[in-house]
């Protein structure tokens, strides 16, 4: 209840109150507050109104005081409000608590203090309001009462009957003073506003917090609305949850039916103690997570692999020596050693059923059946294959898979290559090997060395598995061009098998008997009636390679242009060694003619690559000088000491070779091996270059139809060398008649007749031995 003081009664006003100091709160005019008072100083002072004008000054502490601290002078405003005393009840603790309106502003002139009372002499105040504010005032105090009831509306601040009775307000000091007593502001900024005497100013301020207020409270009814949004959208889901549930329960597909047809799978496989423990504690761990849940989508994943894994699955192998011999035939012509390799395991394995599985490794030219003959191995022995790439392959995860941990995780190609086979003893066919690289996420080549060593792949560990699959049952075939690539713990691991390029022999059964029929079932014609000359002209004149990939192409290019012919004019082609150069161009290799002649300082000399065999001519040039032996056509290290040590041995042996000294010191000798942008390396040139330096310094020519390699010393012992069987199909690609090769090396084609029908080999074990084949009159 609210009591409203008469002008009689204001202008009774003391000059000197007592003084209540109010600790939290800023009391205004027309404002009902409750105080307690314990200070004895205070109640007397509050007892002396009572017994005269029952009014008393309130004035707000700067700070906040404990109530067991008494209050100085200094700690209180000295502006404050004139209230009138409504009521007092005693309290049992000595203190009283008083029930006060605010009258009016006052200034507190000065502050007394006895040691009974606190008083202050005071002038009432009040707020000036300028004529020429007047139409500004009403703005602001309507622009107020909008905000006040926005503020009301909301519920949030002001009590629902605020708003009504702030519309029946006019004066400014009311409504100022009425707005005032609801606001939630702190004592300082309450004191600012009670110390304002100009009345725009103090509406201006009261407008600003009512603004702060207003954005508060929309800030709040914001948040209180999005969680209650949230919660909308949660119960929602729960809903959607509950119903989905229910359907797939009508639909026979809940939850609990499908952990206990996990368990049923489980139970039904055969597997290790460590597996099957580690697989239950997954499905337990399936039951308890939500089904909706990332975890639960990850351990769902998980176990669908472990199911999928062939874990005892195996296929019967074919034991029949005979057919697996046929089927090896009727793939492959040729690669005897491989396939005798097959058949002894086959053999052993009728007589021992739990014989370890060999690690092949198939080392030879691109094009010659390295991986067709893994497929062919697989077909005899009645298994599933399937073939892993890696070449290029930098990351370890793609051997031994990822961590579940990781987004999109897999098992590595080894564990993917088993489920799709379907057995856990097929053939692997691992493909490229020496190309594996390395880099910041590993190295795959070491990891390998697990998947490959047969005292560790019984226990392979996958990361994504986390549990150890046996790979021992396998039979793993690697194919590689080159071994320099692959690391000796690696090499080590398996079982080195080399394969070689094909003679001409070889490439026309081969053609006859496997790309003709491939390219004709292909291109849809009835047939490809080719010649053995004309198959001899492609292979010499358009295919001069170790392999028969290029064959392969040139059989599918001559069925292409029979269906042409058949599609235009009704009829195929029938190719002749006289048109053959109509439908496949210019011959790609071509024997030049000077190259079958006898020339001065020209050598045929032989070499190996990772793609077969290969002729270089070594060209020796005398021109005047100073005795210095230069060396060209991008030469390695080794092959440079070859040209140095053949030169040197030369010099020493001047006499022996009937070479005059000035020869040596007034020219230079130029070595070029063509061609010029070709790298070079390796010692096997030694006697070639030896053959050179001596035609150039003697001026007698060598023969053509020679071709020789051996690594030669200073003692001029012809040392042997490697890549033999590639380096005399290359003498006989380029029609060489003669080879001389290191005596050393007499043993690497001692099963090769084949290779080795239709030319002349020499061996040789001293420089002296060579000369005399390959220069006449020097020796």
């Amino acid at each position: 209840m609210k009591t409203v003081l008469d002008k009689k009664t204001q202008n009774k006003i003391p000059e000197n109150l007592p003084v209540i100091p109010t600790m939290d709160v800023v009391v205004f005019p027309q404002m009902i507050v409750p105080l307690l008072v314990l200070d004895k100083r205070i109640i007397k002072g509050i007892n002396n109104a009572l017994e005269g004008s029952k009014m008393v000054l309130l004035l707000a502490a700067k700070k906040q005081v404990d109530q067991q601290e008494a209050i100085g002078t200094k700690d209180l405003y000295h502006v404050g409000t004139v209230a009138s005393i409504m009521r007092l009840i005693k309290i049992p603790d000595g203190g009283i608590k008083i029930l006060v309106q605010g009258i009016c502003k006052a200034n507190a002139l000065s502050l007394s203090t006895t040691e009974e009372t606190l008083s202050a002499t005071i002038e009432p105040s009040q707020t000036i309001q300028n004529v020429e504010d007047e139409t500004e005032i009403l703005a602001q105090i309507k622009s107020i009462k909008v905000l006040a009831e926005k503020i009301a509306s909301s519920g949030q601040t002001f009590s629902p009957d605020f708003h009504i009775i702030l519309s029946r307000m006019n004066d400014p000091d009311k409504i100022a003073d009425f707005v005032l007593s609801h606001l939630n502001i702190t004592v300082k900024e309450a004191q600012d506003l009670l110390e304002q005497t100009n009345k725009k100013d103090l509406l201006r301020k009261l407008y600003n917090y009512l603004y702060k207020e207003i954005e508060v409270t929309q800030m709040q009814e914001k948040i209180k609305s999005n969680a209650r949004d949230s919660m909308n959208k949660s119960q929602k889901e729960y809903y959607l949850r509950e119903q989905l549930r229910a359907i797939k329960q009508e639909l026979g597909e809940n939850e609990e039916e499908e952990i206990d047809k996990l368990r049923e799978k489980l139970d039904k496989l055969k597997l290790t103690d460590e597996v099957r423990q580690e697989v239950t504690r997954q499905v337990n761990r399936l039951e308890t997570t939500a089904p909706e849940s990332m975890e639960a989508m990850v351990i769902r994943n998980y176990l669908e692999w472990i199911f999928a894994l062939p874990w005892s699955k195996e296929t019967q192998d074919n034991l029949d020596i005979t057919h697996a011999k046929k089927i090896l035939d009727e793939d492959h012509y040729g690669l005897q050693k491989i396939k005798e390799r097959i058949l002894d395991f086959i053999s052993v394995r009728n007589l021992k059923k739990d014989s370890s599985a060999p690690i092949l490794c198939f080392v030879g030219p691109p094009g010659t059946g390295k991986t067709s003959l893994g497929k062919s191995i697989a077909r005899s022995l009645g298994r599933s294959h399937f073939r892993v790439s890696l070449g290029g392959v930098r990351d370890e995860s793609e051997i031994r898979g990822h961590r579940r941990t990781y987004v999109g995780a897999m098992p590595g190609r080894f564990i993917q290559g088993i489920k799709k086979a379907g057995t856990s003893n097929p053939i692997i066919i691992i493909d490229e090997l020496d190309k594996i690289g390395a880099d910041f996420r590993g190295d795959p080549s070491a990891a390998m060395l697990e998947v490959l060593d047969p005292q560790q792949n019984k226990t392979f560990y996958d990361n994504y598995l986390g549990v150890p699959f046996d790979l021992s049952k396998s039979i793993f075939i690697a194919t590689a061009n080159s071994l320099d690539t692959i690391s000796a713990p690696l090499r080590d691991r398996m079982e080195i098998i080399q394969l070689d390029g094909y003679t001409m022999q070889e490439k026309l059964h081969i053609a006859k008997n496997h790309l003709i029929d491939r390219a004709v079932e292909s291109s849809g014609v009835k047939e490809l009636s080719l010649k053995d000359e004309v198959l001899e002209t492609i292979i010499s004149n358009y295919t001069r390679e170790s392999g028969v990939r290029q064959l392969s192409r040139v059989m599918h290019k001559l069925c292409s242009k029979s269906a042409r012919s058949i599609v235009e004019k009704n009829k195929p082609v029938i190719f002749t060694t006289k048109n053959i150069e109509n439908y496949l161009g210019p011959k790609m290799i071509r024997d030049e003619e000077t190259e079958k002649r006898d020339q001065v300082g020209i050598t045929n000399g032989l070499a190996w690559t990772a793609y077969g065999g290969e002729m270089l001519k070594i060209e020796a040039v005398l021109v005047p000088g100073q005795g210095k032996l230069i060396l060209t056509g991008q030469l390695g290290d080794v092959m440079k000491e070859s040209a140095q040590a053949a030169m040197s041995y030369a010099r020493a042996n001047a006499d022996k070779f009937k070479i005059t000294p000035e020869a040596f010191s007034k020219n230079d000798l130029h070595i070029h091996v063509p061609a010029g942008a070709v790298p070079k390396d390796g010692p096997s040139a030694g006697i070639t270059m030896l053959t050179s330096i001596l035609s150039v310094l003697t001026g007698k020519p060598i023969s053509s139809d020679y071709a020789m390699t051996g690594e030669l010393n200073l003692r001029g012992h012809v040392m042997p060398i490697g890549g033999v069987k590639e380096k005399v199909l290359a003498a006989k690609r380029n029609n060489i008649g003669n080879i001389l090769l290191p005596e050393k090396n007499r043993a690497d084609l001692k099963d090769a007749n084949e290779i080795t029908q239709g030319i002349n080999i020499i061996w040789v074990k001293k420089a002296e031995d060579v000369i005399p084949h390959v220069i006449k009159g020097v020796i």
